[in-house]
Parts: C-alpha cells; structure tokens; sequence
C-alpha cells in the first residue's frame, strides 16, 4: 500500500461516499510518507545482477506491488519507539518474502500476468523463476539475521513452514470440493495472513513493544490477512480485467475460493461443473457461465461480509493498545482493505 495506493484508495473511498476514510487514509499518507519512502529507497539498493536469476527477480521487484506488509512493519513499529534501521530492514525482508511466494505461484499457477505485465516465469522461463524466488528468499533471510532482532528469523523460518504446508494443502486440494470451507481457511491461514502475522510481530519487536501488545498485533495481522484475502476472492469475480489481475484467473487456475465454497453449500448442483471447471481448462463462455452461476447464489455478499467480518475482528483487537496516531492508522488500513479493487 504504497503512496499510489494510498491515493487511489483515498479516490475511491470519495467516489463511495466514504469522505471520512478518504480522510483517514491524507492523513495515513502524510504520518508513513517519509517511512514509505526510506523502504523504497533501501528496497531500490536491493542488488542487482546481469545473472538470469537476478534478473527474473528484478523484473517481480519493479512490478511495484502495495507494500502493505511493509507497510504493517513500519506501523506496528511506530507504536513504539520508531521505524529504525531494524525495522526498516525487517519491512523490506518481509517484502523479499512475498515477492519469493509469487515467483513461486506463478509457476505453479501456470500464470502468464502479474499486475498486468508479463511474469517472470514467462519472460525468463519457470526454472528462473522458480531460482529467482529461492534468491530472494535467501537474501530476506540473511537481511533478517543481520538485524539483530531478537527471535525474528526463527519466526520467519516457522512462518515459511506455514506458508509451505498451506500451498502443499491448496495443491492436494485443487479441483476437489470435499471438505472445501475447512480447507480454504487452513489455506488461506497459512498462505496468506502467515506472512502478516510476522510483518506486525517484526514490527512490534523493533519498535521494543511489551508482550501483551505484540501479541495483539500478531492476531490483527491475522484478521488482517484473511480480509485482504476475501477481498481478493471476491475481485476475481470482476466483470473486467481493470482490477490488475485477470478476471476468473483463481477460477481458471482449479483453486476453491470463499465464493465457490459459499456457492457450493448453497447450490451443490453446481458441484459437477465446478468440478469439471477445476480439473481442466473449461473454454471462456464455461467460465462465464460459472461464474454468473457463483454469483446467483449470493456468494459475493456473503465473501464480503467474511471480510467485513475479519475486518471488525481486527479493529477489535485494537481496543487493546493504547489511543494514538498508530492505532488510528492500523484502523485506516484495515477499514481501507475492504475499499480495494486491485
């Protein structure tokens, strides 16, 4: 959720009537801006390389994603005494981590767009891509350990176990609609909110917070986490591809999400073609048709009330620290991840 974000978020919410959160979000933009731009400035020292591995990883880099992991280190630090050095290194290792995972999913998912340009795995080929996303990890790895901050890469390490076991789910589970609510949780868990977890906690810890506060924040980057994901679910339902991800590509992909779970308990008649879609490559009029299915059931609604669900969970959570310019920030980002279009 870089400064671009910010401002279109801020747009959009004017646009939706939301003056208020359109508001909050000036005056996130003016309380990060000068942290934003120090992370930037040490994510853009990233090294570069003429290796081919280097360069599939610069071409996910410059892509420019949100930063809200990052963005989430540096204002869970700002609850304490600052984003220092430490915690700056620790946004842009949280950074390295993601941009590793969509190296990796890119791959996996057979994708040939992310945020509307090329992927690497199409550019360079999948065994760069895959290699890239081993680099950046590595480097995120290290980048942590040199920072000193007490516990932060063992955590990192069980967060990576996490994320690992979930995609492990997610392939073991693609295609089949048994058990699929279970499932989509344990994923989205361990694939998705894992990694806001450690973003609050590294934050947390650098900016020298007690216990009780960390662990606090460790359970808002979770409800965090599962939001930005249902959000996410529903996006793909789009009717255009101005969202900067393909409209139905989870659907083409063979993944279950929240709308297709949502659509299945509600139409178990739809199981048959789900399944046929999840198993194979259905022409686009099937998917459409899918789709238009999905959305007769009133999937949507019912995935955006789970992010408005985990939404008021986070903002929950916050009544546990202390009044201030950081928890009216934290709220912003949470109330803004429903406003999301991209």
């Amino acid at each position: 959720m870089n400064q671009l974000v910010l401002d279109r978020l801020a747009t959009v919410s004017r646009t939706r009537g939301a003056p208020s959160l359109a508001d909050r979000l000036a005056s996130l933009d003016r309380w990060v801006k000068a942290d934003l731009a120090d992370f930037g400035a040490e994510l853009d020292r990233f090294p570069k390389g003429a290796r081919l591995v280097q360069q599939a990883a610069q071409h996910l880099l410059d892509l420019k994603g949100k930063h809200l992991r990052p963005l989430c280190v540096a204002l869970a630090s700002k609850l304490g005494t600052g984003f220092s050095p430490q915690a700056r290194s620790l946004a842009v290792a949280v950074e390295l981590v993601h941009g590793a995972t969509l190296l990796h999913d890119d791959v996996v998912d057979l994708a040939e767009r992310r945020r509307g340009q090329p992927t690497a795995a199409v550019v360079y080929g999948n065994a760069a891509s895959i290699f890239a996303g081993d680099w950046l990890l590595v480097a995120a790895l290290r980048k942590i350990a040199g920072t000193g901050v007490d516990g932060m890469l063992d955590k990192m390490l069980s967060i990576i176990d996490e994320m690992i076991i979930a995609e492990s789910v997610q392939l073991e589970r693609r295609g089949k609609l048994t058990g699929a609510r279970e499932d989509y949780f344990a994923i989205v868990e361990g694939k998705t909110a894992a990694l806001f977890r450690w973003a609050m906690v590294a934050g947390a810890r650098a900016g020298g917070l007690p216990a009780a506060a960390e662990a606090a924040l460790e359970r808002y980057g979770l409800h965090l986490g599962v939001a930005f994901q249902a959000v996410d679910d529903e996006i793909d339902y789009a009717s255009t591809g101005e969202t900067g991800k393909d409209p139905l590509a989870d659907l083409r992909e063979g993944k279950v999400t929240f709308p297709l779970v949502v659509a299945l308990e509600r139409d178990p008649a739809l199981a048959p073609r789900l399944e046929a879609a999840l198993s194979a490559e259905p022409a686009r009029d099937e998917l459409v048709s899918i789709a238009n299915a999905v959305r007769a059931t009133g999937a949507l609604t019912a995935t955006r009330a789970l992010a408005e669900e985990h939404v008021n969970r986070a903002l929950a959570v916050l009544e546990e620290l202390p009044a201030g310019s950081g928890r009216d920030a934290l709220q912003t980002v949470a109330l803004a991840s429903l406003e999301r279009t991209s």
